[in-house]
């Protein structure tokens, strides 16, 4: 199968872009009665289990099958390549559990339940890559020396292109999640008319 690069990186657009309204909505679907974390922690386990198809039985069954697709296993690739597994988990627990409290901290408030929830797509696709950039100006791991740090004072153009990526990002999803939360919201009740006068 030769997919070109690009078509990598739509893939991922399409599956990072799509993982926050499917979980959150996988999670509701799960939960038994309001207040419980029975739903989320179905969730995870189910994300969980997609992780171990594609991402264990997949690489294991290829590593056997062909020769292009031996690795080399050395401890330093081993322990950074599970780092980065334990960081795709945290966030993928991080986004459902976030989901959950909002919902809860805008129903403690007596405000619409997605009140808070609209910010944590925005929040998450904004930071993340503001902090993979910062990170990448002072790591540069080599092979024998992965601890090799330095930082050298980019031109103008990339802090203003974090803050303006970051922004977009933001009010872009915000503009969605606020569209999508003023649909599900409570109807109001309709005015009762008052009784006539004998």
């Amino acid at each position: 199968m030769n997919i070109p690069w690009w078509g990598y990186v739509i893939g991922a657009g399409l599956a990072w872009g799509t993982y926050v309204p499917l979980v959150f909505f996988g999670g509701t679907e799960l939960t038994t009665r309001p207040g419980t974390v029975g739903g989320r922690l179905a969730s995870i386990l189910c994300v969980g289990i997609a992780y171990f198809l594609l991402a264990v039985v997949i690489p294991v069954v290829l590593m056997a099958i062909r020769d292009d697709a031996k690795p080399e296993w050395k401890t330093t690739g081993l322990v950074f390549s599970g780092l980065a597994g334990v960081a795709g988990a945290v966030g993928a627990i991080c986004v459902i559990f976030a989901s959950k409290a909002a919902v809860d901290a805008a129903k403690l408030e007596g405000v619409n339940p997605a009140t808070y929830r609209v910010f944590i797509a925005p929040l998450i696709f904004a930071l993340a890559p503001a902090i993979n950039t910062l990170l990448s100006l002072v790591w540069h791991p080599k092979s024998g020396d992965v601890f090799h740090f330095s930082f050298e004072m980019p031109g103008w153009k990339l802090p203003v292109g974090i803050l303006l990526v970051a922004a977009g990002t933001f009010l872009v999803l915000y503009s969605k999640e606020e569209a999508e939360a003023a649909k599900g919201g409570p109807k109001p009740a309709p005015a009762q008319q008052p009784a006539p006068s004998p």
